[in-house]
């Protein structure tokens, strides 16, 4: 009986180190899986990111993200965000505090201070609704403000 568990031994210990190196390696296939199996994988928003809107808007990355934070917690339209990605400049959300329809937004630094917003989502209704929350919020707050009784 010793013999057999000394040999059940030698063949379960490598199975396990193998399996703990390929996970603990950055395998994205193994991860990716994980990220799915608890609700939170960011995959298909990077795969619907092909049909994303995008606009560009004259901040600089870090202003840019923080108005797109404060829009997203703004009372009565909250959106939940699941993650966030620094190294990929990407924030994923779910539609609203009842609506777990995902959406992504994806930030590229432009030339100067220029930062590109794309959204995508599986769903075009959410796609849509977050950008135009997002684009015209930012909009809102860039734009020069009109002075009482002056045009521009």
């Amino acid at each position: 009986m010793e013999g057999v568990l000394k040999m059940n031994m030698r063949f379960i210990l490598p199975v396990i180190f193998y399996l703990l190196i390929t996970i603990l390696s950055g395998c994205a296939t193994i991860k990716e899986l994980g990220k799915g199996f608890v609700g939170v994988s960011t995959q298909v928003l990077e795969d619907k990111r092909k049909d994303a809107l995008k606009k560009s808007f004259a901040l600089d990355y870090n202003d840019c993200y923080l108005k797109v934070k404060d829009i997203l917690n703004q009372k009565g339209k909250e959106s939940v965000v699941y993650a966030q990605d620094s190294k990929n400049k990407m924030i994923a959300i779910y539609f609203s505090l009842t609506d777990t329809t995902p959406v992504g937004i994806f930030f590229t630094e432009g030339p100067g201070p220029n930062t590109l917003i794309e959204i995508s989502s599986p769903s075009t209704y959410a796609k849509e609704e977050i950008a135009n929350r997002i684009f015209s919020g930012i909009d809102a707050l860039i734009k020069p403000k009109v002075i009482l009784g002056e045009e521009s």
